[in-house]
């Protein structure tokens, strides 16, 4: 009988299967939500999602209405039809009067169903005081797939556009006609100068964005950051070019030129702070290039989804040029758009 049971136990240990999680393969074969989502969130926001097995666990990345494209704390089915996905962030606090610090980590849960090629979910977690709880509705649809890397060469342009005519905000408007306008044309400059009252209530500025809307296109401008400050240029209200003081320090996602906290540049080519500085920008089937001062820092790289602060989540869609207005001071001048045919 010992020897019976040695035996069972020994083919039990030498078989992998036996002791696989069913459950984690299933998930790995036929998890139906592997894959890219544009997320569109209650109250205007978009986020995306990014769901995958590549090193034989589960795993994602999340971009939620603002900020950075970060790894999820967790994810995991709940069922066959039910993605659990979690975020945190660290918030300090200190009780008033003392030296002493206090970390708290803050989390927020993500329920997801799916229905076809839709998703539909709920976000819930702390509101940003110390008491309640927020819930936030969200939908989602496959991100449609990558084009193969195109040949630019082959790219044929039309008439160039001057988006700025150096006297006036004609063809311009707030994105939030509620928000207060920073931007005003001075000396042929488009400056934008979001300084807050030294008493009273904090004021919200906006983002300013063309009139027009576009697809693809070639995109020509300079831009002057003064010394800490930043501010960001949006490509089709989607996807932005970081502008930022970031003379000095290595090539990061949130540099200079970067696509923010998604593609960094190749190499560092930013001028010192309050230096007029040039941006050569071609957006053409969801690839980007950027030339910053002259030198080519992202070459035709893929544009895999939205940045945070985007205004819509079709990627397959014309939209705006827009410049940030609520973080700091910048000017802009010769902006020159030229359509793609």
């Amino acid at each position: 009988m010992k020897n019976t049971i040695l035996f069972i136990a020994v083919v039990l240990l030498s078989t992998p299967m036996a002791w696989a999680n069913p459950f984690a393969q299933s998930a790995s074969t036929e998890n139906p939500f592997l894959g890219a989502w544009a997320l569109d969130i209650e109250g205007g926001g978009v986020g995306w999602l990014n769901v995958h097995d590549q090193r034989s666990f589960l795993d994602a990345e999340l971009l939620w209405i603002g900020g950075s494209v970060l790894p999820v704390s967790d994810v995991y089915l709940a069922n066959d039809n039910t993605l659990v996905v979690t975020r945190t962030n660290e918030v300090t606090k200190t009780e008033k009067g003392a030296a002493d610090e206090r970390k708290h980590i803050r989390t927020y849960t993500l329920r997801i169903k799916k229905s076809g090629e839709q998703l539909q979910g709920t976000m819930t977690g702390p509101s940003w005081g110390d008491v309640g709880e927020t819930t936030q509705k969200f939908t989602g649809k496959r991100m449609p797939p990558m084009p193969d890397t195109p040949n630019l060469s082959n790219v044929e342009y039309g008439k160039p556009i001057s988006l700025f005519n150096g006297k006036n905000l004609d063809g311009w408007r707030l994105v939030n006609p509620k928000h207060t306008n920073g931007f005003n044309v001075i000396d042929g400059e488009l400056v934008n100068d979001p300084v807050q009252p030294k008493a009273g209530d904090h004021v919200n500025y906006g983002n300013l964005r063309t009139e027009q809307e576009f697809e693809d296109f070639n995109l020509k401008l300079e831009v002057n950051v003064p010394e800490g400050n930043n501010s960001g240029v949006y490509l089709r209200g989607m996807y932005e070019i970081q502008v930022v003081d970031s003379y000095g320090k290595e090539a990061d996602s949130h540099n200079m030129g970067a696509l923010y906290s998604r593609v960094s540049p190749s190499t560092t080519a930013e001028k010192p702070a309050g230096e007029w500085q040039s941006l050569d920008i071609t957006l053409y089937d969801r690839y980007l290039t950027v030339v910053l001062n002259g030198e080519k820092i992202i070459d035709n790289e893929p544009v895999r989804g939205p940045t945070g602060g985007a205004i819509s989540s079709d990627v397959l869609a014309p939209g705006p040029i827009i410049l940030q207005g609520d973080h700091g001071n910048v000017s802009y001048r010769n902006i020159v758009l030229t359509p793609v045919l």
